[in-house]
């Protein structure tokens, strides 16, 4: 019994500690649209971001992702209501679905961008996305809109096409930072 204990607790170790790696094998997320972006206009939102930023230097993109990430997934809960999508709205609102977590990550990441000057070779742009389990679309599965597709966010390099994919809705409840997407 102690030997399957220690087998169990060994295997749950290794799928904490590599999750984002198993995740990514296992899952790919492909585009199939592009949501609207938004400018930070509410002096909160401009105020939240502020203060993630307060003893930060950031000097990359990488670093802003994080901070984006971080400040989303502080902000946010999740729900299946309908709501806003706007993060100028969602600071005061504070739920969303996946739409709203990628719309607010997207416009954080866009503000950081330009504050250090790196939104003339960087951009966040929130994805209309759907998942492939093992390359099987798993949309097909489900009968409700909620589950007809699943947003995410692209942050490419205006020159070299470089894309990092972030889907800020996981990262919030398992801490993934990038997921595996395929432009086609």
């Amino acid at each position: 019994m102690k030997r399957k204990v220690l087998t169990f607790v060994i295997l749950m170790a290794i799928i904490i500690l590599f999750r984002g790696w198993i995740y990514r094998q296992l899952l790919t997320y492909k585009s199939i649209g592009e949501r609207q972006h938004y400018v930070v206009e509410n002096p909160k939102l401009i105020d939240y971001i502020e203060k993630q930023l307060e003893n930060k230097e950031v000097v990359d993109v990488e670093t802003a992702i994080q901070i984006s990430l971080t400040a989303t997934s502080q902000q946010l809960h999740f729900t299946v209501a309908d709501n806003d999508n706007d993060p100028n709205k969602l600071i005061v609102s504070k739920s969303a679905h996946c739409v709203g977590y990628a719309s607010f990550f997207a416009t954080t990441c866009n503000y950081i961008f330009k504050k250090y000057n790196l939104d003339g070779q960087w951009l966040a742009r929130p994805q209309i996305g759907q998942l492939y389990f093992l390359g099987a679309n798993i949309h097909q599965y489900f009968n409700t809109s909620f589950f007809k597709d699943h947003d995410f966010v692209w942050i490419e390099n205006k020159q070299t096409k470089v894309v990092f994919a972030v889907d800020p809705t996981i990262n919030d409840y398992f801490w993934i930072d990038f997921v595996t997407t395929s432009k086609n």
